[in-house]
């Protein structure tokens, strides 16, 4: 049964219009050029790779489909025309092949360089670290203390009651404070991020960081860093369907002034009473 032409019509209408909703969920007030807001200092490379794919990708598209179109008209079945036949033309061939080599080796050489800065590079000596441990359906997040050091963390130890993993006889873990669903980054300063996972595949994803990275059981990623260099609140996001309460599993971060963060830390930090080490008394000595 052949379908009305109206109706085809409406279902073409019908199927851009939920393709249209899809793109605008990923927008936001601030976007520029359908991105979000950059806020993070590797963002900026990131954009630029982004632009020029899509213009090569948009100069290609307009191109092949413009004599695809010419083609189609000027060649098309005619009364008292014969067809043209052709069988060829090796030196455009190797042309057409050749120039998407050297497009595509400069994008991976580029791109490479930027992973290296973003990944691999070593994050400077005073980066702030903090921990993010993903669960089913929240976020757990740990900060050090005033001597700027977490717990020794190892992925053989995340269980229930050890969501960090943390190694208990680590002295610098004593003054270690933890919040669940809930970051704060201090403006300007490096952080370095130990991402994992307690039980199935997670991804940390802020848009406005072009920050995306999986986060998966049995390991913690102790390579991904980054810079905020301007405040305001963001969305963190779990990319990874990860069960039915996948929708709800978002995280509040905030990047703050330095002095606001450090009176947020101070407000969190544990109580003196909890985190000292109490000697032994004289009594119990001289009992010994």
């Amino acid at each position: 049964m052949r379908i009305p032409f109206s109706r085809l019509h409406l279902l073409a209408i019908t199927l851009l219009g939920l393709a249209i909703s899809g793109a605008q969920a990923e927008i936001r007030e601030t976007s520029v050029w359908w991105l979000p807001r950059n806020v993070n200092m590797f963002g900026h490379t990131v954009d630029f790779l982004f632009y020029v794919i899509l213009i090569l990708t948009g100069v290609t598209f307009i191109g092949v489909f413009s004599v695809l179109v010419y083609f189609l008209v000027k060649y098309r079945s005619r009364p008292g025309v014969a067809a043209l036949h052709s069988h060829g033309n090796n030196t455009l061939e190797v042309v057409w092949t050749t120039i998407p080599v050297f497009i595509f080796l400069g994008l991976a050489i580029y791109g490479n360089e930027q992973w290296t800065q973003m990944r691999l590079k070593t994050p400077p000596a005073d980066a702030l670290p903090v921990a993010v441990i993903g669960e089913q359906f929240g976020w757990n997040v740990r900060y050090p203390g005033p001597d700027g050091k977490l717990a020794k963390m190892e992925a053989s130890k995340v269980n229930k009651d050890n969501p960090f993993g943390i190694d208990s006889s680590d002295p610098a873990g004593l003054d270690d404070f933890t919040t669940y669903g809930e970051l704060v980054f201090p403006v300007n300063r490096p952080i370095r991020l130990y991402l994992g996972s307690k039980d199935v595949i997670h991804a940390f994803y802020v848009p406005e960081f072009r920050l995306y990275q999986d986060m998966v059981p049995g390991r913690i990623y102790d390579f991904v860093w980054l810079k905020a260099e301007a405040t305001g609140k963001f969305q963190l996001a779990c990319n990874q369907l990860c069960g039915q309460g996948h929708y709800k599993m978002f995280g509040k971060l905030t990047v703050s002034t330095v002095p606001e963060y450090e009176a947020w830390a101070k407000s969190k930090a544990p109580s003196p009473a909890v985190t000292a080490v109490v000697p032994p008394s004289p009594v119990a000595m001289n009992q010994k």
